[in-house]
């Protein structure tokens, strides 16, 4: 545990999505010494340029919604800061529930209330009323993020690495690390491609990778991969105006994209998890069974009936990351000090992106961060616990219910 704050340091973060980008740029802004970012191939090459991008506060747990709401007013400060990057919140964010589902989710509202995030409640009728273009079931309910949005990772990404740079963060590309080194029973640096770098303090945000890197260190932590797929379509002929939408009754996502195009997300339920190799694993070799983005389209196309009419322009594959308890995995490793994690964000790993940055670097600069992260904490599980849960294969379905 980090329990004062550094004066002086080199921090190293290994890993280049948006999780390591926005601890960058968070312990930059607070001048916390050196930072030096590793990315073995292109910033966001892994799952974060194939990211949804939605984002919402209406979480499952205390922690989640607390982090998400210091998350939300980042993400608009950033749409302001950042050149070429919009955070999109003009439509809210939609969450829709089978009334099955919604007896989970409705116990939720007096914690929302008292921690201050807004919502509202509407039924199908309030629904097609505000948004023409959806024809949602009869008995669906909405839960409505009036704060919520959706960001482009191909904007979010070179935008937000770029301020990085700027703020004299050295981001690195093409250098992957082959080893976390440990010296005096803590953490010293890293070594990458036969060269080391000493460091005060390394993060490692490399995601599905995570169990690989962290072989040799005997860090096991309960952490699952799945495929995921999203799809963008041709423009539309006419506008859409509708909130980005996570659709849990048609195990999936659709909203508006760059250029009048829309994004559709869906999962691949009964699919056994991906077990990753190595930290050389690459993310393009990922793929998705060949009738799944049609399979999707007749699923959603009653709810939004734009989708019967359009064509495809590009698929995008990557993996999610589950722990077994569904939560993430962040903040300082007891048994390695100057080791801090964050991983296994579900699927909502850039929605979090914002408040894990912040959050991290105070770990980092002030010995704790403003809020309590004990739930998300790395320590949480017993070794047996962890065992049992990596000794077994499981589908999708299987995985703690979580989107964005």
């Amino acid at each position: 545990m980090i329990n004062s704050p550094m004066k002086s340091s080199t921090i190293v973060i290994v890993g280049g999505g948006v999780i390591g980008l926005s601890t960058a740029y968070q312990l930059a802004r607070r001048k916390a010494g050196r930072v030096v970012l590793l990315e073995k191939g292109a910033v966001g090459d892994g799952s974060s340029s194939r990211a949804a991008g939605i984002t919402t506060g209406l979480l499952w747990s205390e922690t989640g919604i607390r982090a998400r709401k210091i998350g939300l007013d980042i993400f608009r400060q950033l749409s302001d800061e950042l050149d070429g990057y919009t955070y999109h919140d003009e439509h809210g964010c939609l969450n829709l529930f089978s009334p099955d589902m919604w007896r989970g989710r409705e116990p939720l509202l007096p914690q929302y209330d008292r921690i201050g995030i807004p919502y509202d409640v509407f039924g199908a009728d309030e629904i097609s009323r505000r948004w023409p273009a959806l024809h949602p079931p009869e008995d669906v309910i909405g839960l409505f993020d009036p704060s919520g949005g959706y960001s482009e990772p191909s904007e979010y990404i070179p935008a937000l690495a770029e301020r990085s740079r700027q703020l004299g963060v050295e981001v690195r590309e093409g250098e992957q690390v082959e080893q976390i080194l440990v010296r005096g029973g803590r953490c010293a640096g890293v070594r990458t491609n036969g060269k080391t770098i000493e460091a005060d303090v390394v993060i490692s945000t490399v995601h599905v990778w995570s169990l690989a890197l962290w072989a040799h260190l005997n860090l096991r932590l309960p952490m699952k991969s799945f495929v995921h797929q999203r799809y963008v379509s041709t423009p539309l002929p006419e506008p859409l105006s509708i909130p980005p939408v996570n659709a849990n009754i048609f195990e999936g996502y659709v909203r508006p994209a760059t250029g009048n195009r829309i994004l559709l997300g869906t999962e691949s339920m009964d699919r056994q998890e991906w077990k990753v190799d190595g930290t050389d694993f690459q993310m393009s070799k990922v793929a998705a069974p060949i009738d799944l983005r049609d399979r999707a389209v007749e699923t959603v196309a009653p709810f939004l009936p734009a989708l019967k009419d359009v064509g495809w322009e590009s698929e995008h594959v990557g993996l999610l990351s589950f722990s077994c308890d569904g939560e993430p995995l962040l903040g300082p490793v007891k048994e390695l000090p100057g080791l801090l994690v964050g991983a296994s964000f579900h699927s909502g790993g850039f929605s979090y992106n914002t408040a894990v940055g912040l959050l991290l670097a105070e770990f980092v600069v002030d010995g704790k961060p403003r809020i309590d992260l004990s739930a998300f904490s790395p320590d949480r599980f017993e070794s047996e616990e962890v065992d049992a849960f990596l000794s077994t294969t499981v589908s999708q379905s299987s995985a703690v219910p979580r989107r964005h």
